[in-house]
């Protein structure tokens, strides 16, 4: 077991430094601390940057570096099974991608990065194991930096899952907010208090430049480090990292910009979230179209998890998007959220698959939710799967098809919550395909919870809901169970808060 040698002893957790990280001059350059992801049986992505000044776009001089990398079966990095020099260059912001192999099953290690007379944290990793008899995993999605500290990260990492799974909005582009505490009119003559506790350093990001230093600003925090230095991580991109609620080629704000105009920033954007996070290919930039790989599979024991991308290809959100009645755009089954090759893909690996559980995470709720009373038309939420009833009836049928144990962990809607998934979803007589289980937000408050509250009897479905923490997921899969830990944070405003479980539940209980 982990003995923690990250962290130091006091309540904050902050990320142990060795004493040689800090070079003449007081500028260190691992400032972003180090993280590993896309877990195999044989092989971890190893991650870090060098960045001596990481608000002003790194500080790093232009050319090359030699970065020295160690990785060890011991905490205290003695035994030694790959010491190799590797370069990096300012085209990829002195980042580090180095892919470790020959790697045995269902095993701890431990790496380290050197650059000169530095030494950056000591991470720990794990390889995946199929024939693991249980996965400790947990979700996380939607940190803004403004709306919280990140006490739910500190939490996460004593926790010390076998993986980490981020669905999305790392980061947010907007610009500068107003410090303090605000009420706010939340509907039904109720008030409720939101707070930014601390600020962005510019406007709406939408160059390389901006997009790097914004996700400088969010890996500087030291709770975030501790959670990607505990475990590899699994991730794709919701729209926060790009521009609200953008679909494929179309922006929030189509009048503002042209259409070359957006590939550009999405191409930016793209770059940054690879220059920041320990996956393995680069984005692409093909015939004036940019394309970042992100969906996946990762199998750990009894879990085979499908990491879905439901930004990239999907049409636009239909009648205008937000929450309204369906429109005949809606209707259309044609329609898709996740394209054709990602939709067959998981159809084909979904059909084939030989786990105990399917774990689906997506950006966007699978269940829907209605935001007003019966016997009315439902009014839902057109950015997530409600919009796009065609593909999520295509998928309700290949999950009511026998597959073992649909689990959807899914981020998006800063609202924790636990449903049972029915083929007709707003049908409980209908044949049960599965559940849906979805942490609180890390950090981002959710102004429609009060919104969902009120129309909580109109969703039979859902079993639990909370929208006015924060917090996140743990999930422990063995081959006949699920168990869910809602945690949340006491006080989002503070990075030394208390955490805790709100409930607790298990799938077979549903």
């Amino acid at each position: 077991m982990f003995s923690r040698r990250l962290f130091l002893a006091s309540s904050s957790a902050a990320l142990w430094i060795p004493k040689m990280a800090y070079a003449e001059g007081g500028k260190p350059h691992f400032t972003l601390g180090v993280a590993s992801g896309n877990p195999t049986p044989s092989s971890v992505i190893l991650w870090t940057r060098l960045a001596p000044d990481p608000l002003n776009g790194g500080g790093m001089p232009r050319g090359t570096a030699d970065v020295r990398v160690r990785v060890c079966t011991d905490e205290a990095m003695r035994n030694a099974i790959r010491d190799e020099i590797i370069q990096t260059s300012d085209e990829d912001a002195h980042s580090i991608h180095y892919k470790l192999s020959g790697l045995k099953p269902g095993r701890e290690y431990f790496y380290q990065f050197y650059f000169g007379d530095e030494e950056s944290p000591v991470g720990r990793t794990r390889t995946t194991d199929l024939n693991a008899p249980e996965a400790k995993v947990a979700l996380a999605y939607c940190q803004h930096y403004e709306t919280g500290h990140y006490a739910a990260y500190r939490d996460l990492a004593s926790w010390v899952p076998d993986c980490v799974i981020h669905t999305g909005d790392y980061i947010y582009e907007g610009g500068i907010s107003a410090l303090g505490a605000q009420m706010r009119d939340v509907g039904g003559g109720e008030r409720r208090l939101f707070e930014i506790v601390r600020q962005h350093t510019s406007n709406e990001i939408v160059t390389l430049w901006d997009y790097r230093n914004r996700y400088a600003l969010y890996r500087s925090d030291p709770h975030l480090q501790a959670a990607h230095a505990i475990a590899p991580w699994i991730v794709a991109m919701d729209d926060h990292e790009v521009d609200n609620n953008w679909a494929a080629d179309i922006p929030q704000d189509p009048e503002k910009q042209t259409p070359l105009e957006f590939e550009i920033r999405k191409y930016a954007a793209f770059k940054a979230y690879y220059e920041h996070m320990p996956i393995e290919a680069p984005p692409a930039f093909h015939k004036m179209k940019a394309t970042l790989q992100l969906y996946g599979k990762y199998h750990l024991g009894p879990a085979l998890i499908h990491l879905l991308d439901t930004r990239q290809f999907r049409d636009d959100q239909p009648c205008g998007d937000g929450r309204r009645p369906y429109c005949d755009d809606a209707q259309d089954p044609n329609r898709t959220l996740m394209g054709k090759a990602q939709e067959a893909w998981l159809t084909k690996s979904l059909k084939s698959s030989p786990a105990p559980f399917n774990v689906i995470a997506t950006q966007v709720w699978f269940t829907s939710y209605r935001y007003n009373e019966t016997p009315e038309a439902p009014v839902t939420n057109l950015d997530s799967w409600d919009g796009y009833p065609g593909a999520r009836e295509r998928l309700s049928a290949t999950l009511a098809d026998g597959i073992s144990n649909p689990v959807f962990l899914t981020g998006d809607w800063h609202t924790a919550m636990a449903s049972t998934l029915h083929e007709n979803q707003f049908d409980p007589k209908s044949r049960r395909i599965g559940h849906e289980l979805v942490g609180s937000s890390i950090s981002s408050y959710s102004p429609w919870a009060r919104d969902m509250e009120v129309v909580r009897d109109a969703n039979p479905h859902v079993s639990y809901l909370n929208g006015q923490q924060r917090g996140y997921l743990r999930t422990t899969f063995s081959r006949d169970n699920c168990r869910a830990e809602f945690r949340v944070v006491e006080d989002s405003g503070r990075p030394d808060s208390p955490v805790g479980t709100d409930v607790e539940m298990r799938t077979k209980d549903l």
